[in-house]
């Protein structure tokens, strides 16, 4: 593997975990987080997932990495955008019912979940909109790299096809270790299921509707049943 792939992976999966507990610990040192606060962590979020993308793509791009390679194709337009529908509403509605679900538990009782969930969730109306493009840009975003550019590179070093599912979803759940454990075994399922269909389309298309849809979903119902407003 080229050494500078080594450094992205260095990065996916140690910077970025590092860098994301270090913010969340900031947060949720904080008493209370305002709306602008919020509003300043979805834009510069959104933002360095971006950047992180023009990165990867240059390095992708001099390696001579062909879209199909990194399931950049759209191939079968209505089987890529039905398998795409169909798994977002599936999975969008599983999300809902697991946080109606957190809803209904004491809020003394549900962990570190409901500190994290009133810091980095959309608290009003204001902050949704921008909070659904951070949803969009992780949906087009994190699958780029890890359901593309990662699953790629360790196929082209002569990894399995299910060991190279495993490691893009480890690195997939590290990146979201802020979460807790909880946070991390489920995002690890995620990654599991959207490396799948990575594999089962040969196409992101269908991985990027499903984690947008889960983002979306966590937003949405995220507010009505773990907001300040319900506890």
């Amino acid at each position: 593997m080229p050494w500078d792939f080594w450094l992205i992976f260095f990065a996916l999966g140690v910077l970025l975990p590092w860098r994301g507990r270090a913010r969340m610990k900031k947060l949720l040192a904080m008493t209370q987080v305002s709306s602008m606060e919020r509003l300043v962590l979805y834009a510069s979020t959104i933002a360095f997932q971006w950047l992180a993308v023009a990165v990867v793509g240059w390095r992708v791009w001099v390696h001579g990495y062909s879209a199909r390679q990194l399931g950049l194709v759209f191939h079968g337009r209505t089987r890529l955008l039905l398998g795409g529908l169909v798994g977002a509403a599936i999975m969008g509605g599983l999300q809902w019912l697991n946080l109606r679900r957190v809803g209904r538990i004491p809020p003394g009782s549900r962990g570190g979940m409901q500190a994290v969930a009133e810091r980095i969730l959309p608290q009003s109306s204001l902050e949704l909109l921008p909070y659904l493009a951070l949803a969009a840009t992780a949906g087009l975003c994190e699958e780029f790299l890890y359901r593309g550019f990662v699953m790629a590179a360790l196929s082209s070093a002569g990894l399995g096809a299910w060991v190279v599912v495993l490691v893009s979803s480890l690195l997939f759940s590290l990146a979201h270790s802020y979460q807790g454990t909880g946070g991390m075994v489920m995002t690890l399922v995620v990654g599991w299921l959207l490396g799948a269909s990575r594999l089962a389309y040969n196409s992101l298309v269908p991985a990027v509707f499903w984690h947008a849809s889960v983002d979306v979903v966590a937003g949405v119902a995220g507010r009505r049943y773990l907001g300040r407003n319900t506890t």
